[in-house]
């Protein structure tokens, strides 16, 4: 396939550092647009703050770069307003998680047809190295110089726990999977979320001593583990690994498919008077 087709190429060189797994993640998503034929005009791509959330500008869609923690919610009156368009939003784990905790678990509990694409790389990496959710414990930031005191977020069982209709996890290491999980995410109806565990060598690493992206992405290739795997194994034996697969493949009835019938119901319902004749309110 042909990258260069998909991008803004005024818009490079990139922001992103050695060693980051934020191209990797967009080159899977474009291998999955490309493998699925989507037309650019029919694609809107939205983020929000962050290193992740830089991906708008680099891609030659329908894109919108809004405020820190609010893409889902940018997101969800597009897709309402323009219902047959593919809404994909790309997100942080401090983005989605923290600022934008409460839109992530709302969006997930309505199940309208978005996908999500979490970039976990375990700290704000763009905006100054701080302690995000997923920052694991004991890790050190920005704001955590001696270490992060608190237990970190689980992205996808919270994705589960709220409802979405599609959750899986990989790494940027495992790309053919990821090009899998991707691709299911973007073809499921409803809500879908797919979380990739990805390097920040700059702001993580380099503080946690972790080494440069090839050590880390090495880490990954050693610890991750798959959901089935991890069943058999003890707490013990499974600290430091990384639970990967398929959480959540389920279909229920989307947010508008939802709305759609409450809308109906209220033209019949809700009639007014003008001018002597009844006419129903326009919703």
């Amino acid at each position: 396939m042909d990258y260069l087709y998909y991008l803004r190429k005024d818009k490079m060189p990139h922001i992103w550092c050695d060693g980051c797994g934020n191209g990797i993640i967009l080159k899977s998503i474009l291998r999955v647009i490309d493998k699925l034929g989507w037309k650019k005009d029919d694609i809107a791509l939205v983020s929000g703050i962050g290193c992740s959330s830089r991906t708008p500008g680099y891609v030659d869609f329908n894109t919108l770069h809004t405020t820190h923690g609010r893409a889902l919610a940018f997101a969800t009156g597009l897709k309402i307003a323009k219902p047959n368009l593919h809404v994909i939003v790309v997100s942080g784990d401090g983005d989605s998680t923290a600022i934008g905790g409460n839109h992530f678990i709302h969006a997930c509990r309505r199940n309208i047809d978005i996908s999500m694409v979490i970039f976990n790389n375990y700290i704000y990496g763009m905006t100054g190295g701080q302690v995000s959710p997923t920052t694991p414990t004991g890790k050190k930031a920005t704001t955590a110089p001696y270490g992060n005191p608190d237990a970190p977020f689980d992205i996808s069982l919270l994705a589960q726990g709220a409802g979405a209709a599609f959750v899986a996890r990989t790494t940027v290491q495992q790309y053919a999977r990821m090009d899998k999980f991707i691709e299911m995410a973007f073809t499921h109806k409803g809500f879908s979320v797919v979380e990739v565990l990805t390097p920040c060598p700059t702001s993580y690493g380099r503080k946690n001593k972790e080494g440069n992206g090839v050590t880390m992405l090495e880490y990954q290739k050693q610890n991750a583990v798959t959901i089935e795997r991890a069943a058999k194994l003890s707490p013990e034996e499974l600290q430091g690994k990384l639970v990967t697969g398929i959480f959540v493949d389920r279909d229920q009835p989307t947010y508008l498919e939802r709305y759609d019938n409450v809308r109906n119901k209220a033209k019949k319902a809700i009639p007014k008077v003008r001018d002597g004749e009844n006419y129903a309110i326009q919703i």
